[in-house]
């Protein structure tokens, strides 16, 4: 992405800005010649006229002092980012470019860099109409606060599966009220963990409830069928957009997002070709490289030069001296989905990929932060099947680290050997909330530190679970949030909705692990002091 420099306006500049952008109608009687553009400004009649933002604003991507700030316009325009210390957007500060063309369905997203550390900013996004320069959008306003230098304590939230299994915007229930009960605690960001979207699940009008009482869905025609062309995996992005509740919490809650199986289909795998009858594109990488440009378009994230090509899934970023996150790619590059039961590393065996694992070495030795995250889209222990015979995830079974699991041995010995610290996995997935803690004395493969897995979800999706744990790496379960047996894909509506916090004490430097149910209620904590 192109680097630009803000630009600071003087306060009558400013004031004959915020004159031109403001919302509602603008006088026929005002026109002026503006020192901020520099010509006078459109006589504008109308909100008709102007570019619109149906979808508001978000941010992510954040590190030290930098962040993504994300937008779609309603027809070619230039993106416009002010941002102060001030919610009077006093001492404002300016960055302009890039556009909002139809090649990217008219989204935009920028860099904001050099920002001061700790430090609550205020940012509104206005789009310039390209066709009738003289002509700008109302503003459309967010917030979001850098992380500190030293001293502050971290909040953050996590989890994943939104909008799945049929359960989609219902404005009877409150529409996605998870997304409201994580944004009432202010989070410093947010992970979301894969599938942010359902690709793969169309959203019908009306559901059932076991009572006979009706769920009452606001669909779309992109919604109401399999996701196969660019526009389809885009109308899944934009339905989520549909909720007020979704887009208040985009506006004040910096993203940090990683994708999983629905963004494209169930399952899915590079090279696979479908036999799922309501497709007419059978081949799997066709609609991957479509999602992935939908989910590229669609979330704040960062990439050099606008090339969605270079674009990474996996990535990293620090939070200050109290937290690293490396958000995981285990889509990409895996390979087949099988029995999973090799003895010895190959291609097949892939899940993360060779590259991907020496990536994620390099960052967590390198990484100076007390607390060293690993978002990982799937979690490690817990056996997901792919039909009767392969699987899904890590997990194979009981039994010695064979397939997919060599991988994560390799990984897992080399964080010992190079005894690396404070090392915690957060994950989503399988639609129920659970606390694992990685024992070697109880494992199969044993050659590994000690280390905690935390499982959070789902966000306005069904209910499943509890899925079985495998003795290869020791897991022992000391939370889960439903009982064995919970009958399947419990609506949003029973309040089996599940999110994670993530404190981390500035002074003892403690991680304090939350698991919260829809109405934001803590169902199980840990306090983990960090290693010395």
């Amino acid at each position: 992405m192109e680097s630009h420099h803000p630009l600071k306006l003087n306060r009558r500049q400013f004031l004959l800005h915020s004159a031109i952008t403001a919302g509602g109608i603008i006088s026929t009687n005002f026109v002026a010649k503006s020192p901020v553009f520099g010509k006078a400004p459109a006589i504008i009649t109308s909100d008709k006229m102007r570019p619109g933002i149906p979808y508001g604003v978000a941010s992510g991507d954040i590190s030290n002092d930098s962040i993504v700030i994300w937008s779609r316009s309603d027809r070619p325009a230039k993106m416009i980012v002010e941002y102060s210390t001030s919610e009077s957007f006093r001492n404002v500060q300016r960055v302009v470019e890039p556009n909002a063309l139809k090649n990217s369905d008219f989204t935009a997203r920028l860099y904001l860099k050099n920002l001061p550390p700790d430090q609550k900013l205020f940012y509104r996004v206005i789009f310039q109409d390209l066709d009738y320069q003289r002509t700008y959008s109302a503003p459309f306003y967010g917030n979001f606060r850098t992380p500190p230098k030293s001293g502050r304590d971290i909040f953050f939230v996590w989890g994943g599966d939104t909008a799945g299994q049929g359960w989609g915007i219902n404005p009877d229930f409150g529409g996605m009220k998870i997304y409201e009960t994580m944004r009432q605690l202010h989070p410093d960001f947010f992970i979301h963990s894969g599938d942010n979207i359902y690709a793969d699940g169309p959203i019908q009008s009306e559901v059932t409830l076991d009572d006979g009482t009706i769920w009452k869905n606001i669909t779309t025609p992109e919604k109401s069928k399999v996701a196969e062309t660019l526009t389809e995996f885009r109308g899944n992005y934009i339905y989520n957009l549909l909720d007020k509740n979704i887009k208040r919490f985009n506006a004040e809650v910096p993203i940090l997002a990683q994708w999983d199986d629905h963004e494209t289909t169930n399952n899915w795998y590079p090279g696979e070709f479908l036999s799922d009858d309501r497709y007419t594109v059978k081949d799997v990488n066709l609609l991957a490289q479509r999602a992935r440009q939908a989910f590229l378009e669609y979330l704040p994230i960062g990439y050099e030069s606008n090339n969605s090509e270079q674009a990474k899934i996996y990535r990293s970023f620090n939070y200050g001296p109290l937290l690293d996150i490396f958000m995981l790619d285990e889509r990409t590059y895996r390979g087949p989905n099988s029995p999973n039961n090799q003895p010895v590393p190959s291609k097949k065996t892939d899940f993360l990929s060779k590259k991907q694992v020496q990536w994620l070495k390099r960052q967590l030795l390198s990484s100076k932060a007390t607390w060293k995250v690993i978002a990982s889209d799937m979690p490690l222990g817990l056996i997901i099947r792919d039909g009767s015979t392969n699987f899904e995830a890590w997990a194979n079974g009981d039994g010695p680290a064979l397939g997919r699991e060599l991988e994560l041995a390799d990984l897992l010995r080399f964080i010992k050997n190079k005894n690396i610290q404070n090392v915690v996995w957060l994950t989503a997935d399988v639609h129920y909330a659970a606390a694992h803690y990685y024992d070697p004395a109880k494992a199969q493969f044993t050659d590994f530190k000690p280390f905690w897995e935390f499982v959070a979800g789902p966000l306005n999706s069904g209910t499943f679970g509890p899925n079985e744990l495998e003795n290869t790496f020791g897991p022992q379960l000391v939370f889960q949030s439903l009982p064995p047996g919970t009958k399947a894909n419990r609506p949003p509506s029973e309040g089996l909705q599940f999110f994670g916090g993530v404190k981390i004490d500035g002074n003892t430097k403690v991680m304090t692990v939350t698991l919260r149910n829809l109405a934001g209620k803590t169902v199980y904590s840990v306090d983990l002091p960090p290693e010395k």
